[in-house]
């Protein structure tokens, strides 16, 4: 009997006839099969195998006695015809309408391949009995192999058919259909295997691992195809996954499970901005943007899954994801970057970030909990060589800062590892968690400067507000201090002192703040601790820097908070009669200390600072040693701006004959060409500046010669800007008589050059400066002859109309009798020093009695109380 009398024959077989003869049909079949050639005889074959002699076969035998022998050839049919279409597609055209009948008769006998395979798979799910991956292991490799074959000719399909793909468009459609019932009904069957530690083999889970890859292969072919069928297909990678955990967990794909899902979020997230965006551009030609939000809502919805399954695989392999904990990080930040408050975040319609934020911030934050206690993720997030560009530092910012907020409820184990940090060699290096902070804030410079604004805390009664990333970083910061043991003090002490010592003004800033929290929130003890160490650093800077700087505001914010007894310590460790500490009481505030304290004090350093200026004097005056001068010159200045109670005139008198006697070293060409000497001589004219009122006449005209001198050679900007500040005080005095013919013709030259200056800092301090001795003077002479130059008037009359309020000008008679005054003042500050010298002539005692008679009548003819 032929081979197609033999098929035609057990078709007309009936039910009972085909499992009677089973045994010996059966390999007849399989044959007649395997020998055809014909494509067509071989779909009928298999048809007639599927249809007439499967259904009798028990579970146990399918695979030895039929998948095994009919499904290799299968496939190899498959792969022929899907060459064949390759091959095809460049004459297709609608000008070869024979090809274009051939290739679609070729795809058709592809559909009707995956038809049959959906029917195998199909009686495969009916068996009750419990289904073992070794009974179908066959059917797997044929359907994921074919599967996947099919999938990726159809996403290829735009470009393989080079603009024809509409000739096929309707066949091609029809096969990836039924690809996806295949699929559908595939993964079914999987769902069902039984797999069991005590009966299956190591093949067994061999088999089942190959098949999630597989399957995962597959997933990311058709990624960018079908949400529902790429959906359905992760659900079923993380179900089988979780399913045979036991088993599984050690041999799973996790690196690339969890890089697929990743890769698949931030696609859908960038879709969702991209929608979202897409909805604020107006209508065209009467469409509306219905179907942008439709399409957002879509992806929006799986966004949200997608997150979702991160988070609970993550829940379930997190001991298996060291090497993926770079890209959950990575995946963090990259989805940060682009969501408010960060400044790269797109402008979306209203609302949108409100949808999107109830996904994507809630997912991260799940899975930030889920990992703080994973010390491969700590070592990525707190590596010190993080390699990512610019615009990520704020979104690691942000992750700190998550991270902070929830370690107080970590065990002590996970808080000490997050907080310590590591200095062991041969691992890699680990920053405690302040430091990486710290260090991440310095790099947000865009977010610093705009400033981005973030959430603020909510107070009861109050809306929330939005505050800078500078307030949100240091309420954050002081809250984590409230919130930790104090076994971890060391080391924020550490990472704050390391802040505070960076060259980065605003990170010292908010070391300084946190720091200064800290003193108030801890012991008296620890905040007096603390201002010894810092009075420690300072002393041990050398020359002027910007650690000195930051150490030395941080100190005098301190020694506010500081207790009164422990600042009765501080005095004497520090006492201001050495002179080895005016380097420290420059830096401070006497205001800061108990009244009690600050007249001593205010004596003590102003006795020893001028004991050092002495001391110079006395000796060579060498320039080397002159920065000691400057020290004590610096202290004096401090206690002159603090302009306490302990500042008494006789103070004032004897720092004013200092600075005579300094003066008289100063030499123009010293000040142009050595530093130690600028700073003398910027120092010399603030304290001069300061103390205007007890200067004598003759120093204010010395001063100005000097400057007229000097001024014109541009010395540098520290010394214009002391310069100014003299010039700007002389305002508020009155001009002795005697040396009124040196100083006033000088004082317009002085203000014009200065106002002349293409330096915006120096300009600005000039127009501050000669506006302060413009409204206060009483020599108004001065200030029209100070602006001949059209332009510096304009820049004068431009900058008094900006201020929103002027310090209001003294009524002209007020003016006379203050004038008149400060020159009674001055004369009998003069007098009280004269008469100290020994021997006084006699004659001083009766006109002194006539002065005091000449008050006593002058106030007794007074007819009405000063206006003030």
């Amino acid at each position: 009997m032929s081979q197609s009398s033999t098929i035609d024959e057990v078709c007309q077989w009936n039910e009972e006839m085909c499992r009677t003869m089973l045994k010996t049909a059966l390999p007849e079949l399989i044959s007649i099969y395997q020998c055809s050639e014909s494509g067509s005889k071989l779909l009928r074959s298999l048809k007639i195998l599927i249809d007439k002699f499967l259904p009798h076969i028990r579970l146990s035998e399918i695979e030895q006695t039929f998948a095994s022998q009919v499904l290799p050839k299968v496939m190899t049919l498959f792969d022929e015809l899907a060459n064949e279409v390759t091959q095809h597609t460049g004459g297709l055209s609608s000008q070869n309408p024979g090809l274009q009948a051939a290739l679609r008769n070729t795809i058709q006998f592809q559909i009707q391949i995956l038809e049959i395979l959906v029917n195998l798979v199909d009686h495969m799910c009916k068996f009750e009995e419990a289904l073992a991956l070794k009974n179908i292991h066959s059917l797997s490799l044929a359907v994921i192999h074919i599967l996947k074959n099919t999938f990726c000719h159809c996403k290829e399909s735009e470009t393989l058919y080079s603009g024809r793909l509409d000739l096929v468009a309707d066949i091609l459609q029809s096969l990836f259909k039924e690809a996806y019932s295949l699929q559908k009904q595939f993964m079914e069957l999987l769902d069902r295997i039984v797999l069991e530690s005590a009966t299956s083999t190591d093949e067994d889970i061999e088999s089942m691992v190959t098949v999630v890859h597989s399957v995962l292969e597959i997933c990311s072919v058709i990624s960018k195809m079908d949400h529902a069928l790429h959906a359905n297909t992760w659900k079923f990678l993380i179900k089988i996954s979780v399913k045979h955990r036991a088993l599984l967990e050690d041999k799973l794909p996790h690196d690339r499970l969890v890089a697929g899902l990743c890769e698949d979020i931030l696609y859908s997230f960038n879709s969702c901005l991209h929608f979202a965006e897409q909805m604020i551009q107006p209508a065209v030609e009467g469409n509306t943007n219905s179907v942008d939000c439709k399409l957002f809502q879509k992806t929006l919805k799986l966004c949200r899954f997608f997150t979702n399954t991160l988070v609970h695989y993550v829940k379930e392999f997190t001991d298996f994801l060291s090497t993926s904990c770079r890209l959950l990080h990575h995946l963090y930040l990259q989805m940060y970057c682009k969501f408010p408050p960060s400044i790269n975040a797109p402008i979306l319609p209203d609302g949108s970030y409100d949808q999107i934020a109830c996904i994507v911030p809630v997912a991260l934050d799940a899975l930030v909990s889920q990992l703080m206690s994973y010390r491969p993720f700590m070592e990525i997030v707190l590596q010190d060589n993080l390699d990512f560009c610019s615009e990520l530092a704020f979104p690691q910012c942000l992750l700190l800062l998550n991270i902070m907020d929830k370690l107080p409820s970590q065990s002590e184990v996970v808080q000490s590892l997050w907080c310590s940090g590591n200095q062991i060699s041969e691992e890699k290096t680990r920053l405690p968690l302040l430091h990486s902070l710290f260090l991440n804030f310095k790099r947000c410079h865009a977010e610093l400067s705009l400033p981005a604004q973030l959430p603020g805390v909510m107070s009861k009664g109050q809306a929330q507000q939005s505050v800078s990333l500078y307030e949100y970083v240091c309420t954050h910061l002081c809250s984590f201090i409230t919130s930790i043991s104090a076994s971890y003090f060391p080391e924020l002490e550490c990472s704050l002192l390391d802040a505070v010592l960076s060259p980065y003004v605003l990170t010292a800033l908010l070391a300084s703040d946190t720091w200064c929290f800290l003193a108030r929130y801890g012991s008296a003890d620890l905040c007096a601790h603390h201002v010894s160490l810092i009075a420690d650093l300072v002393k041990s800077c050398c020359g002027d820097c910007f650690q000195l700087s930051h150490l030395s505001l941080l100190l005098w914010r301190l020694l506010f908070l500081m207790a009164a007894e422990h600042q009765v310590i501080f005095v004497k460790r520090f006492s201001p009669k050495e002179a080895s500490n005016l380097l420290l009481w420059r830096q401070v505030s006497i205001k800061a200390l108990a009244p009690e304290l600050q007249r001593p004090i205010t004596s003590d350093i102003i006795r020893t600072a001028i004991d050092q200026c002495r001391r110079w004097q006395s000796g060579k005056c060498s320039l080397g040693e002159l920065e000691h001068v400057n020290v004590a010159l610096a202290a004096l200045l401090a206690v002159c701006h603090t302009q306490g109670e302990g500042l008494t005139s006789e103070l004032q008198l004897a720092i004013t004959e200092t600075l005579c006697q300094i003066w008289t070293f100063l030499t123009v060409e010293q000040v142009l060409s050595q530093h130690c000497v600028q700073q003398t001589m910027a120092l010399v004219l603030s304290l001069v500046a300061s103390l205007i009122r007890v200067v004598g006449a003759a120093l204010i005209a010395q001063v100005v010669l000097f400057l007229s001198f000097l001024l014109p050679l541009n010395p540098p900007d520290h010394v214009r800007l002391a310069a100014l500040e003299f010039l700007g005080s002389l305002g508020t005095t009155v001009i002795s008589p005697d040396v009124q013919g040196v100083v006033l013709p000088k004082l317009p030259c002085l203000f014009g050059l200065l106002l002349a200056d293409q330096s915006w800092l120096i300009l600005q301090h000039a127009l501050q400066g000669f506006t302060r001795f413009a409204e206060e003077t009483c020599h108004e002479e001065v200030v029209p002859r100070s602006l001949v130059s059209g332009n510096t008037k304009s820049k004068v009359v431009s900058f008094l109309n900006k201020p929103s309020a002027k310090r209001a000008r003294k009524e002209p008679h007020e003016e006379q009798y203050e004038s008149a005054l400060e020159t009674a003042e001055n004369v009998f500050k003069t007098l009280q020093n004269l008469l100290k010298q020994e021997p006084t002539p006699h004659w001083v005692t009766v006109r002194l009695q006539a002065l005091q008679e000449t008050i006593i009548a002058l106030n007794s003819s007074k007819q009405e109380p000063m206006k003030i």
